[in-house]
């Protein structure tokens, strides 16, 4: 087991995008870093190589984190090799883009289970240890249409504003433990999930942009990587939004 000086993160649904990003930025300010990915096995393990590559330590852990033996799973894999987790990034997400009434519920719950239910279960699993050692980061990767919602992606939408009620209770409920706990809410950041948007549909969603550009994964890494350092010590319970004045 090897434990790093600057401690280990675990950063859920990091085989690409914002995922990938904080994975990088923690592994170069010298954390040891938890990649996971819940399908693509390729993409997750290439990512270990790339990030392998530039000196970072890091393992890789297939892991469903929608299934709760899945995320009991994988915290036993880190456990064998970094010991315990300092910070907890939890980043994995689903788009679903459709009329709500065109939904069946099997579609709706697993968005919920992806986007929501991942976060309890790893949140749920790491705590233990963290109140035990009364200290401990958790950072929730929020979306602003958890806050002002999004025509035709209802599901994912509430998804988002129960990570954003989550993050609050339980910065409240963890505070006397010494564990703080934030949420990222990004604006439109230029990732694959926003593929499935024409030119003509990013071009409308430049205009109600203040600074007319897309967000970058690498700036939600610098954010999330601020929150977990002693730099922000008195910032807990708060949902920063990164949207570039949308």
């Amino acid at each position: 087991m090897i434990k790093s000086k600057k401690g280990t993160v675990l950063v859920t649904g990091s085989s690409r995008g914002i995922g990938k990003a904080i994975a990088e930025a923690f592994g170069k300010k010298g954390y040891a870093v938890v990649l996971n990915g819940s399908k693509d096995k390729k993409a997750l393990e290439q990512t270990k190589v790339e990030l392998s590559k530039k000196g970072i330590d890091c393992i890789a852990v297939l892991a469903d984190v929608s299934d709760y033996q899945n995320c009991k799973m994988m915290l036993s894999e880190v456990k064998k090799a970094f010991g315990t987790i300092d910070v907890l990034i939890n980043n994995a997400g689903m788009a679903h883009i459709g009329l709500f009434s065109d939904m069946t519920p099997k579609q709706w719950k697993r968005i919920l289970s992806v986007n929501l239910e991942s976060v309890f279960h790893c949140t749920h699993l790491v705590l233990p240890d963290m109140i035990h050692r009364h200290q401990g980061n958790i950072i929730n990767i929020s979306s602003i249409w958890g806050q002002k919602g999004a025509s035709c992606e209802a599901v994912y939408s509430a998804a988002k504003g129960g990570i954003d009620s989550f993050t609050k209770a339980m910065a409240k409920e963890l505070g006397p433990s010494g564990i703080r706990v934030n949420a990222i809410s990004c604006g439109v950041i230029d990732t694959e999930m926003n593929d499935c948007f024409t030119k003509e549909e990013k071009e409308m969603l430049l205009e109600e942009i203040s600074l007319m550009r897309l967000g970058k994964a690498e700036e939600v890494a610098q954010l999330a990587l601020f929150l977990a350092e002693d730099t922000s010590s008195f910032i807990t319970g708060q949902i920063i939004v990164m949207d570039g004045g949308m």
